[in-house]
């Protein structure tokens, strides 16, 4: 599975900008050599929660090949997972730099870092596929944990590509909003823990904890993806 991600070609506006990105680099990163290349997902093959952001960043997944890993939003995801039992440790350097994880498993929407955040919808639709081999690959999952409106919309999404009927009515997205899957398990909401959100308070460390406490509530309740 993630030779397939890492291989993948499929949307070329992405590929030559993620290429472009690790050619120039970030003054700090100056002496380092980036990935580049898209980001497979990362985590427990028995994991219960699936947490879902956005897309890799340009100087963060795009520069250390693992998702949420180089930036303040991977900052405050680890750093939490550590604080939560989920990680041997508070940090996430590079790929292979030694961090475990447990009952988890982190992936994105995009596989690859976008022109300002922003991946396109079709671009979302190539990357699909990867995200529903994901969750029918993980037989313990009960909890999705959606890092902001579009992980949300793509979890939902991959849900049907499953082969499991849509919502009706669409779930609103809301920070800890719950969604009951009907073939079981629960799709979890919560603001992307960006520098944006964080900064701004829109996101704080007492809401960002409540939701990995409502995962551990949600999680004996049943499964994802069967």
């Amino acid at each position: 599975m993630a030779r397939d991600v890492i291989a993948c070609e499929r949307c070329p506006r992405l590929r030559a900008y993620c290429l472009e990105i690790a050619r120039t680099r970030r003054a700090a990163f100056r002496d380092e050599t980036y990935w580049g290349r898209p980001v497979p997902g990362f985590g427990d093959p028995g994991a219960w929660l699936f947490i879902l952001g956005l897309a890799p960043a340009a100087h963060g997944g795009n520069r250390t090949g693992r998702i949420f890993t180089g930036d303040r939003s991977g900052d405050w995801l680890y750093g939490e997972l550590y604080r939560q039992g989920f990680s041997n440790k508070p940090e996430s350097r590079r790929a292979h730099d030694g961090l475990e994880v447990s009952g988890v498993y982190i992936a994105a929407a995009g596989r690859c870092a976008p022109p300002g955040n922003k991946p396109l919808p079709v671009e979302l639709d190539r990357c699909r596929e990867y995200l529903v081999r994901e969750m029918a690959a993980l037989p313990n999952l009960r909890v999705v944990l959606a890092l902001g409106r579009i992980a949300f919309d793509s979890a939902l999404r991959a849900r049907e590509a499953l082969g499991h009927a849509p919502l009706r009515p669409k779930p609103p997205f809301g920070h800890g909003a719950v969604a009951a899957l009907p073939e079981g398990g629960w799709l979890l909401a919560s603001y992307h823990p960006s520098q944006q959100n964080t900064s701004t308070g829109t996101l704080t460390v007492p809401m960002w904890r409540s939701v990995f406490t409502t995962a551990r509530r949600l999680r004996d309740r049943g499964t994802v993806g069967s």
